[in-house]
């Protein structure tokens, strides 16, 4: 009787922009965004084995995290039934998620571990999906999914699903990120129905994502860092006006060495970009004493 196992982690993101061009007729918003890697993750294990081990056909999901349900209601759960259906497998699965990405927190936590989860199996089950095909169930499941289907920086345009990978930015290279979230998530579907009260945030400029990423593109590095100080995210202006501690997280990091600080998707979640990971380190303590030790916090390199 044999067992087959596979771990993957499961990085999250941030959007250096996140620009939204009005709300569509199907009810969801028009948008482009600059996604970007980071090395920060939570870890999936899949176990697939024959006989009993695992009942035939079913998804068991576990979860280090008490609060995260481990029904279908979780993308993980969705993922690896809709994989097994479309790939015809009627052997089970069993998933583990050890969860070390804050939920609610504008990452991409869930969205990376349902792409993950995707990926994961396919390799597990020999490759039985084509990558269109895989692109196609990740669509299904949700916006920003397509994203993690691959590894590095990308923009995507539609409602998220539509994905232009890019090469890595070699100005940001040895840079350090600073990531804080607050210990409070901002709903999504909240933030963009909020959007209503500020219309020139809800109809952005189209092309500011592209534009961002020729910028960061500049083989200078002077020049690329530079670009960090127009990033921009429609979805700060109602997240700003419920939750103004977020702007000043912001005017705090700015004011100590920053290149750039932005909002990540829907929030909660702020990141700085500094020149080194020393500075991105130093800010820390400073931080805590300001804001206090509550939240979550992670310093990474790009």
């Amino acid at each position: 009787m044999s067992t087959l196992t596979l771990t993957r982690h499961s990085p999250c993101k941030i959007n250096l922009c996140l620009n939204i061009l009005g709300r569509r007729a199907d009810g969801f918003h028009e948008l482009e965004t600059l996604f970007h890697p980071v090395p920060y993750h939570d870890v999936l294990t899949f176990r697939m084995g024959d006989g009993d081990e695992v009942a035939g056909g079913q998804v068991q999901l576990t979860c280090s995290h008490p609060d995260l349900p481990v029904d279908a209601s979780n993308l993980v759960h969705r993922a690896a039934t809709r994989f097994l259906t479309a790939a015809g497998i009627s052997a089970g699965v069993e998933i583990h998620l050890e969860k070390h990405i804050p939920m609610a927190a504008g990452l991409g936590g869930g969205s990376a571990n349902a792409a993950h989860t995707l990926r994961g199996l396919n390799e597990l089950f020999g490759f039985p999906l084509s990558r269109d095909e895989m692109d196609r169930l990740a669509a299904g499941l949700g916006s920003d999914i397509n994203f993690f289907l691959q590894d590095g920086p990308a923009l995507a345009g539609g409602r998220g699903e539509k994905v232009e990978p890019l090469g890595i930015f070699p100005g940001l290279k040895g840079c350090g990120l600073f990531l804080f979230h607050p210990g409070f998530g901002i709903p999504t579907p909240w933030a963009f129905r909020e959007l209503a009260h500020f219309p020139a945030d809800l109809n952005g400029r189209p092309g500011r994502a592209r534009e961002l990423a020729m910028q960061l593109a500049d083989p200078d590095p002077e020049r690329a860092r530079s670009a960090l100080g127009r990033m921009y995210n429609s979805l700060e202006a109602p997240a700003f006006g419920k939750y103004p501690v977020l702007a000043l997280y912001q005017e705090f990091l700015r004011e100590r060495g920053a290149l750039g600080t932005l909002m990540s998707g829907s929030g909660s979640t702020t990141f700085a970009v500094f020149g080194d990971m020393d500075s991105a380190r130093a800010v820390r303590a400073p931080f805590e004493a300001e804001f206090g030790q509550v939240g979550w916090m992670a310093v990474v390199g790009l």
